[in-house]
């Protein structure tokens, strides 16, 4: 019995013995780690050579850009749609040309809704004033002389153009971030945009980034003997306010660059490549570098919202019977109907009547083709080549694009219309179809194709039938249904949503 007892009292003694130097073990490494960590602390804070203080940026700083992803920036956090109160303009003249131009401008600027200024090399005098409301608001270029004494550019006009960027942002010194801008659209003073497409299309970037969009020349050697890579700025160009801010805090900086460079478009391109981006070109933006009839072109416009022409001065007027104004005028007449048409502006929609064998193509608030055979839309959709190039170069190719040679074989020889008029549908009824009516310009005076069972010689007039609403899908065209009765002189086309696995050919 003792000798249990006593087996029993060693076992307790140990197990406690055990548990008391585990105990200390245990506080003399929670010590020594605490030991440790003051070290350390000590080593880093104090003896240690500290980071340079400018490795991390002081992102509160006023010297310091608007950064995309700064939570101290209101602007940037600004996820709300783009509208037009978001974008300003700035349009490049002078007082001379500004009276021979002031019609395109007027044809686009809506007062007391888009924003910007008219940059002018003078006050405007004489017939210019007063100056009217329906005219963007005027500024005179600030006076560059000392910087162009200094640096001698090539061409010294040229630091006075690019200076408008600069100008621009000055303007908006003083406003809250939600006032100001987030996309600043330069164009000259004879460039035609199209605001509501322009508003689609920047909808779509990420306006807190760095962003350089433009539209390249329809000339291969135009192209090729400034840039591929270079917004043209006839056709406009845009610039993101982050990279709008950092262009113009490095404007003089980069003129002293490239002062030798003669050409204001190739300088503006190298100041963007030199704060880190390049061109992201869109196909909406049109530098119009062509001479003649561009009715081909303007026919089968790409998949794309129509944002810009230009070089209205080098073509002819693109509807018969009207000089270049009142065609750009007549345009907009369906570019500014209710409902969300300008998106439907020159899209190509084409449609086939298997019992007349027509083909028929709707450059939609434009013009209408029709063809006495079918074809595929993957021809179609190619330009008639009814323009000259802008430059006569000795060999082709001459154009960014493929074209079709014009013929006068009956089959293949289109019966042309052009926008004759439109119906604007009720504010509040989005059923409403919208009317727009197509006449023909002038006979075709060809026989009828010896393919194609019925001449089109009679139709005088095209009625188009559109929705009241944007297209539904970006990523397709749209397709029709054409509805016409032998020897009656009005043809009806009906738009509509193509069928899945819909074949146009």
């Amino acid at each position: 019995m003792s000798s249990s007892v006593g087996t029993k009292h060693v076992q307790t003694k140990g197990r406690q013995s055990l548990f008391n130097l585990l105990c200390t073990s245990w506080k003399t490494v929670l010590i020594c780690g605490a030991l440790v960590s003051y070290s350390c602390y000590t080593f880093y804070s104090s003896d240690h050579p500290k980071r340079p203080t400018n490795s991390i940026p002081d992102l509160t700083s006023k010297e310091i850009l608007h950064q995309p992803n700064s939570s101290t920036n209101d602007d940037y956090q600004d996820l709300s749609p783009t509208n037009i109160n978001h974008l300003r303009f700035g349009i490049v003249g002078s007082e001379v040309t500004w009276r021979g131009r002031k019609g395109f401008v007027e044809a686009w600027w809506r007062p007391n809704f888009t924003q910007g200024y008219l940059y002018l090399d003078q006050s405007p005098t004489g017939d210019l004033l007063p100056w009217p409301s329906s005219f963007p608001p005027f500024r005179v270029l600030d006076d560059q002389t000392e910087l162009i004494n200094e640096i001698k550019p090539a061409v010294p006009t040229l630091a006075r153009v690019l200076h408008a960027i600069y100008e621009i942002l000055k303007e908006e010194e003083g406003k809250t971030e939600t006032e100001s801008f987030r996309w600043l659209v330069m164009g000259d003073d004879d460039t035609v945009f199209f605001v509501d497409n322009l508003v689609d299309v920047l909808s779509e970037f990420n306006h807190t980034k760095y962003w350089y969009i433009g539209g390249v020349s329809e000339s291969i050697l135009t192209n090729f003997l400034l840039s591929f890579n270079m917004a043209f700025g006839g056709a406009g160009f845009v610039l993101s306010y982050p990279l709008a801010k950092a262009f113009a805090q490095n404007f003089e900086s980069c003129l002293r660059r490239y002062s030798q460079l003669e050409t204001g478009d190739f300088i503006e391109m190298s100041c963007v490549a030199d704060i880190g981006v390049n061109l992201s070109p869109h196909k909406g933006l049109h530098q119009i570098d062509l001479h003649g009839d561009i009715s081909g072109l303007l026919s089968s416009h790409p998949m794309t919202p129509l944002v810009s022409l230009h070089n209205f001065d080098a073509v002819e007027p693109i509807f018969p019977g009207m000089d270049r104004i009142q065609s750009i005028n007549h345009l907009m007449k369906a570019g500014n109907i209710a409902g969300g048409q300008q998106s439907r502006l020159m899209q190509q929609t084409i449609c086939h009547h298997r019992r007349h064998n027509w083909t028929i193509s709707v450059s939609w608030g434009y013009s209408v083709h029709i063809y006495e055979k079918i074809m595929p839309r993957s021809l179609l959709q190619l330009p008639l080549q009814t323009f000259g190039p802008w430059v006569s170069n000795p060999d082709p190719p001459f154009y960014r694009f493929n074209t079709r040679l014009p013929s006068r074989e009956p089959c293949d020889a289109p019966h042309v219309f052009f926008f004759e008029s439109i119906e604007k549908p009720p504010s509040d009824d989005e059923d409403f179809v919208v009317l727009s009516s197509y006449y023909r310009s002038s006979p075709r005076d060809l026989p009828p194709c010896v393919d194609g069972e019925h001449s089109a010689d009679y139709v005088t007039h095209i009625h188009v039938h559109s929705p009241a609403t944007k297209p539904i899908e970006k990523d397709r065209c749209e397709c029709c249904d054409i509805e016409s009765t032998k020897g009656m002189k009005n043809a009806i086309v009906k738009f509509r949503e193509c069928m899945p696995g819909e074949i146009i050919a």
